[in-house]
């Protein structure tokens, strides 16, 4: 990233509207490239064909949302974790983009399972006497299960391979160009937009003297969202017409080849294994 400005790391009450905002997208930015760095470590997942990555963690993703027992998806999960550790992803990381984000968000939607699913009554809600069944806490609990372990291989294979290879690997399953295309331009400019918004925001802090009023805050939010969406439109049509130009049909150019291994050979076999035995023991 560029130029770092104290402003952008100052979250203390006192900080100003700008400054908020300028430390938020250094911090996203932070982030976003500190998550490349786990993909050139040395780890169990790091060490494999990205073919072979794609392949065996949607299998297993798919398995998990397939099994129908509660034991075998919390052996998916701590196999999920066994398999993080190996790859030198810190758990704590895991939690802090899978765990936690899924909790909050699919949580509210498997909460009123526990009182709407039909079955025998555990215990009542408190003041309101509303049932919790038996029934419904295991909806709940097969939704925020799947939900985890899916999410958690997702984020496994994009944390252990860089974007591009992701990408070729999955041309080499025939997924449709479009999808890659679109897939690569998003991620692209998402980093993209938030240096840009960072520039920006900093350099009008830079200008502004004093403390903005919250009127002046929605219409500086507002003034900088409409010169950031046009100048991320006028850009994305010029490098993608430079493209073009270039010859670029959406088919994604590595100067190294994908090459398979014994390792691969094995991950393959470990990766049936899990997956048979998940389906036999979850029906």
């Amino acid at each position: 990233m560029g130029e770092q400005s104290f402003l952008a790391h100052s979250h203390g009450r006192n900080a100003s509207y700008a400054e908020r905002i300028v430390g938020g997208l250094a911090g996203a930015l932070d982030h976003a490239l500190e998550a490349e760095t786990f993909a050139s470590r040395r780890g169990l997942l790091q060490a494999l064909d990205p073919r072979t990555k794609l392949a065996c963690l949607m299998a297993l993703a798919v398995t998990a949302v397939s099994v129908h027992s509660l034991i075998v998806l919390v052996a998916l999960l701590a196999f999920v974790c066994v398999v993080a550790l190996g790859s030198r992803v810190p758990l704590r990381r895991l939690w802090k983009q899978v765990g936690l984000p899924v909790f909050l968000f699919t949580g509210p939607i498997a909460l009123p399972a526990i009182f709407l699913v039909a079955g025998p009554a555990i215990a009542h809600l408190p003041v309101l006497g509303w049932p919790i069944s038996r029934t419904g806490l295991r909806s709940a609990a097969f939704l925020l299960l799947r939900a985890q372990t899916s999410a958690g291989l997702c984020l496994l294979l994009i944390l252990t391979t860089p974007w591009p290879h992701v990408l070729k690997a999955m041309r080499f399953f025939r997924m449709p160009v479009v999808l890659v295309v679109i897939l690569g331009m998003t991620h692209r400019y998402a980093f993209t937009l938030l240096e840009t918004a960072h520039r920006m925001i900093e350099a009008r802090q830079v200008r502004t003297l004093g403390r903005l009023s919250p009127r002046e805050r929605r219409r500086l939010a507002g003034e900088s969202a409409g010169v950031l969406f046009a100048r991320a439109l006028a850009m994305s049509t010029d490098i993608h017409q430079a493209m073009i130009a270039r010859g670029y049909r959406g088919e994604v150019r590595l100067i190294e080849s994908f090459r398979f291994r014994k390792r691969d050979a094995s991950a393959f076999a470990t990766c049936a294994v899990v997956v048979a035995g998940a389906l036999v023991f979850g029906r």
